[in-house]
């Protein structure tokens, strides 16, 4: 698998995620999730992403985000990962590796492939039973998005997002929905119809972008986005 850097280029949309390293908790408590996003506000003021969806959970985190330069993105989590490791070892007295390795990125199509990773971001704390419902967990963009929680600024994505945005994220997603996200999580894949998948795979070195993921079902469905 090519090194991250190579897949990230001005102007695209990436999920992004990192783990503790061996899964082990990062965010043992509250006050783990507020420095850390304070982190990522630190962050942000030194190299601005637009942040679209974000969700930080007990051992690990997921971002979508975009930014003007190529190589924004890198610096930007080289900085938010290092500094917060720092941090982590000096409150616990701890030494060795935080994070699992460098951070997982892939891009995504600017439709609605876009919509159904910020979906699946901003429910994270819900499909793993956290929580009744997704705007319930205050480290997630969703509780920002509708006024339960302070977290970073998010900007404005490049397609329309339904009206009910909430209920959209808290309908379940299909299996095979979940199958194909977590496919191009775990193989770095360009996440998006076949005809642009192939072509971002092989612009930005990625090899193959595997099997095609069907035609996500129109946004303004209540039930999400069906990938066949």
């Amino acid at each position: 698998m090519p090194r991250t850097a190579r897949a990230l280029q001005a102007g695209g949309y990436y999920h992004l995620i990192n783990r503790g390293n061996n899964r082990s908790t990062i965010f043992p408590g509250a006050s783990d999730y507020r420095s850390f996003l304070n982190l990522v506000d630190k962050a942000q003021d030194r190299i601005p992403l637009t942040l679209l969806a974000f969700c930080a959970m007990p051992n690990h985190f997921h971002m979508v985000a975009s930014a003007t330069a190529a190589r924004d993105i890198s610096r930007w989590m080289h900085w938010l990962l290092t500094t917060h490791g720092h941090r982590f070892h000096a409150n616990n007295g701890t030494t060795g590796r935080i994070w699992q390795g460098r951070f997982k990125a892939f891009p995504i199509q600017h439709d609605a492939h876009l919509l159904t990773v910020m979906r699946y971001v901003e429910r994270n704390a819900l499909r793993a039973g956290l929580v009744e419902r997704a705007e319930h967990w205050p480290w997630g963009s969703l509780a920002w998005r509708v006024g339960q929680a302070i977290g970073p600024p998010l900007g404005n994505a490049p397609v329309s997002m339904p009206v009910d945005w909430a209920e959209y994220v808290n309908a379940p997603q299909t299996t095979e929905e979940l199958h194909a996200l977590r496919t191009c999580v775990n193989q770095q894949r360009p996440f998006g119809d076949q005809t642009w998948s192939d072509d971002a795979a092989t612009r930005l070195g990625l090899g193959s972008s595997g099997r095609s993921r069907g035609r996500p079902r129109r946004p303004d469905s209540p039930r999400g986005l069906t990938l066949l």
